[in-house]
């Protein structure tokens, strides 16, 4: 016997309980290690989908008040309902605290050497690729 995802139906779950779910083992797996990555508009966009898809799936349609049929909650009914930073911002205050955490580091610690050092070598030709350094100054 499969246990596939209808099996496991949640709509018996209070939405704090749903919300609790979703910060507690979804953003925690998704975010495991985002510290050290380096976001591209383009990533932190999609990010933002992902969110607003569980997001929506979690309130539930809405029901228009003039024509009376159900619809999605846009993105600003669900940045208003879930109180909470959106998931882009989790990610650059935990970057932050990785840099805050290495800056109080002593010289010799890998951490640190490999937030202040430079890299040596030549770049290959093309744009560079961001650096730890330079995402964080931008979080700033």
């Amino acid at each position: 016997m499969s246990f596939g995802a209808e099996y496991f139906d949640f709509q018996f779950l209070s939405k704090n309980i749903k919300i609790k779910i979703y910060r507690t083992i979804i953003l925690r797996l998704g975010l495991c290690e985002c510290e050290t990555w380096s976001l591209t508009l383009r990533e932190e966009r999609r990010l933002r989908v992902f969110e607003n898809r569980v997001l929506r799936r979690i309130f539930g349609p809405k029901r228009d008040e003039v024509t009376g049929d159900w619809r999605k909650l846009h993105s600003e009914e669900n940045s208003d309902l879930y109180s909470l930073p959106n998931i882009v911002r989790v990610v650059k205050s935990r970057r932050l605290g990785l840099a805050g955490h290495a800056a109080r580091m002593g010289e010799r610690r890998g951490v640190y050497r490999v937030l202040v050092g430079k890299p040596e070598g030549k770049r290959p030709p093309g744009k560079p690729r961001s650096r730890l350094v330079g995402i964080i100054k931008m979080d700033l």
